[in-house]
């Protein structure tokens, strides 16, 4: 039974780091059709992510490092961190649309980010990197610094966030339309 759940472990790894890794490559490089940096910062910048560049860089390396590292399964508690807390200011983005990605929901980051903290906290299984290392970059309390940090990280990102939003939203009158 041991093994199945290793190569189940390994299975999601992959499959969530690629997914995770490529959106990051997306904002980080240009790649896969991406916008790059500077054009994803300008659109970081037009959701309330203020400063744009910091923020697209911020945003691009938790999906791209985060994703490479789950994949790998190495500092598995740090990279599942990483990317719950950048699928965390996602789902704030999309949180006025509903749940529903039909609709422009927060259910695709907000599963991405579940699946990578659930593997953040369950460790990375027998086929990783971690494993090949001794466990020194997964230990108990590296999962709880590491989501602790990223937790912190996030309620300021994303209070600022909505700070910004909503000085902008007093500047033009109420009219402004979230994203």
């Amino acid at each position: 039974m041991g093994r199945r759940k290793d190569l189940g472990l390994l299975a999601v790894r992959l499959g969530t780091g690629g997914v995770l890794a490529a959106h990051g490559a997306q904002k980080l490089l240009g790649w896969f059709g991406g916008a790059g940096i500077d054009g994803t910062g300008k659109f970081m910048e037009s959701l309330g992510f203020v400063p744009g560049r910091p923020s697209a860089v911020a945003s691009g390396a938790a999906e791209l490092g985060g994703g490479v590292l789950l994949a790998l399964g190495l500092a598995t508690p740090a990279a599942g961190a990483a990317v719950a807390g950048g699928m965390s200011g996602a789902v704030s983005v999309h949180r006025p649309n509903g749940f529903f990605i039909t609709a422009g929901g927060y259910e695709y980051p907000a599963y991405l980010g579940y699946i990578a903290a659930t593997v953040g906290v369950t460790g990375p299984g027998r086929y990783s990197l971690d494993r090949l290392l001794g466990y020194r970059l997964d230990r108990p309390r590296l999962v709880l610094l590491s989501f602790a940090l990223s937790a912190a990280a996030t309620a300021v990102v994303v209070a600022r966030r909505e700070t910004v939003l909503a000085a902008r939203e007093r500047e033009q009158g109420g009219s402004h339309v979230r994203a």
